[in-house]
């Protein structure tokens, strides 16, 4: 399980990202399109490091809203 960040593009795309993976983003058309594209994203991304024998890094990201 991973925690994403996603937010509307300066496009019109939505972007999406998995923080505790560095350089995992993707984006998508809709936000449910988006969620799909970083699922895959991360599975591939996960796949990469098991097939060079590298660590998988641990989910450590946590958010916080602040009210402004």
């Amino acid at each position: 399980m991973r925690q994403v960040v996603i937010s509307p593009g300066e496009d019109g795309q939505w972007v999406v990202e998995c923080p505790s993976l560095p350089g995992c983003i993707s984006q998508g058309a809709t936000r449910e399109e988006a969620v799909t594209n970083i699922k895959e994203a991360i599975d591939g991304y996960i796949a990469a490091l098991r097939e060079d024998g590298l660590q998988i890094p641990e989910e450590k990201f946590s958010t916080l809203i602040v009210a402004v």
